[in-house]
């Protein structure tokens, strides 16, 4: 009853008009409406979203480096597995699930930029080649290679997606070189830390109870805050900068080309099992589970969409 009634408080506090000045200043440039649903599993929701903000969305076990967490992350998952047998019905057209989506909490191994449909498809992919195992190694191998050492630390994880256009669009915000320093030796970063978000965009359906994806092209943006990839100073150097976000590499076309693929698309799909408006649960072909809730502080893409495919 308690957490119930923190939950709704904070609704409250959101919303009222009552709220002082600087305080209403603040939530209506910053902070949007969140947690409609406020009577649906409501103490179940608050744990799991407690729990998920202790482990960072999941990250802080990794069974690649220890055991460490595996106890939380199990509590965790028992917690989503029960969330899911008390939801309402799943929604029967994708518009219901129109809008933006940040990744709360996954139990997923091996990185929390597995929620891309691109990284989904490379599952599938192994899957259809009678190597599933062969996925895991690769994710493992991928997770090392690219977040050891400060080289990049995965930010926000999001989805937008589109009914009207069958497009469902995957973000993910990477820092590169962001803990840069020599242990003991100094104490001074080395290399200055940059990056951005990168987007895939896949076509969307919602079948059944599957959303099932078609990968098309990747993108990037930048992120406020974060310097981009800026190979030459001055105004070359800018042009460079310019045309590095407005890339936009055709993978679908590639991925059939590439001969162990065999003129395949990058297809993959996940299964919805759970939804309430404020939050949805999707399962990949592994088992693993995916936690969205609507954002409470949106990065809307409709720019960036308009440009680079045009509209």
């Amino acid at each position: 009853m308690a957490l119930t009634q923190m939950w709704l408080a904070t609704a409250a506090l959101t919303a009222s008009s009552r709220a002082g000045p600087a305080l209403m200043r603040a939530a209506s440039t910053v902070v949007a409406p969140v947690l409609t649903q406020t009577g649906v599993n409501t103490e179940l929701k608050m744990k799991i979203l407690i729990s998920a903000a202790a482990l960072d969305r999941g990250q802080s076990y990794n069974p690649t480096s220890s055991d460490a967490y595996r106890e939380r992350m199990e509590i965790t998952t028992s917690l989503m597995r029960e969330l899911i047998a008390a939801s309402p019905p799943l929604p029967t057209n994708l518009a219901a699930l129109d809008g933006e989506w940040e990744l709360v909490f996954t139990n997923v191994a091996h990185g929390i930029f597995r929620s891309s449909p691109f990284f989904l498809a490379i599952q599938e992919a192994y899957a259809n080649a009678g190597a599933p195992d062969k996925a895991e190694l690769f994710f493992k191998l991928h997770e090392l290679q690219t977040c050891s050492w400060g080289v990049s630390k995965i930010g926000r994880v999001a989805q937008t997606i589109d009914a009207a256009t069958g497009r469902l669009y995957s973000e993910f915000d990477t820092n590169l070189l962001s803990l840069t320093v020599i242990p003991i030796l100094g104490w001074f970063k080395l290399l200055p830390t940059f990056g951005g978000c990168v987007i895939t965009a896949s076509s969307a359906a919602l079948n059944g109870d599957k959303i099932d994806m078609e990968v098309l092209y990747t993108t990037s943006r930048p992120v406020p805050g974060l310097s981009g990839l800026r190979p030459l100073p001055g105004d070359l150097g800018k042009q460079i900068a310019q045309f590095i976000w407005s890339l936009k590499v055709p993978v679908g076309f590639v991925w059939k080309l590439l001969p162990w693929n065999q003129g395949r698309a990058p297809t993959c799909s996940v299964k919805l099992v759970y939804f309430d408006g404020d939050i949805r649960i999707v399962e990949d072909r592994s088992g693993e589970l995916f936690l969205y809730a609507r954002p409470v502080a949106p990065r809307p893409l409709a720019a960036k969409i308009a440009e680079i495919e045009g509209a």
